[in-house]
């Protein structure tokens, strides 16, 4: 059974760090599909649809067939998006992808244990954010089927980006989206 990996974000705004997970992915699998979510333990400084039309432009750069932005698998709940990834890819293994920084949040998340049991999670190696042992035993102990990905994703972070504006944390072509709608605060 082939595999999928899921990667959903927030998005707010993608940085270099979203663009070589993405990037890295496509090493790892044959497909991977991508979306902007609101993500009911954060607070997002632009609109959800804004959001995703900026990871949208990223994965447009890109430019890599077997990446997709599949918009219509946003939700506040995992549980949901994994539900429409299988409708979507019944015919696929659902590996579903998170930073090392949220890793420690799962066990909190609505049906976790059920989240768990419906995919492979993936987690990528954030700079800055290292992945515990315990944290790995307490996803393996809710059913997780853990796999550490290979990857080196730099420790650039939207919330800093929002914090203060860094064009160098964000994907060159996203400037003119984020100068056209005065988002995070860039301007010319």
């Amino acid at each position: 059974m082939p595999a999928i990996a899921l990667f959903g974000t927030s998005a707010d705004p993608p940085t270099l760090g979203h663009r070589a997970l993405l990037e890295g992915l496509l090493t790892l699998y044959p497909e991977v599909a991508t979306w902007a979510s609101d993500n009911p333990l954060k607070h997002h400084a632009a609109p959800l649809p804004m959001r995703a039309a900026l990871l949208e432009a990223l994965v447009a750069a890109i430019g890599n067939p077997r990446l997709c932005h599949r918009q219509e698998l946003s939700s506040p709940w995992t549980i949901e998006t994994l539900e429409r990834a299988a409708r979507r890819w019944p015919q696929h293994e659902l590996v579903f992808v998170v930073g090392s920084d949220l890793a420690p949040q799962i066990p909190r998340w609505k049906a976790a244990d059920a989240i768990l049991r419906r995919c492979r999670l993936a987690i990528a190696p954030r700079r800055g954010w290292p992945l515990t042992t315990e944290q790995q035993q307490a996803l393996r102990e809710l059913g997780a089927t853990l796999e550490l990905l290979p990857l080196e994703i730099p420790a650039t972070a939207s919330s800093a980006v929002r914090r203060c504006p860094d064009p160098a944390q964000v994907p060159p072509e996203l400037r003119p989206l984020l100068l056209q709608h005065n988002l995070y605060g860039f301007t010319g």
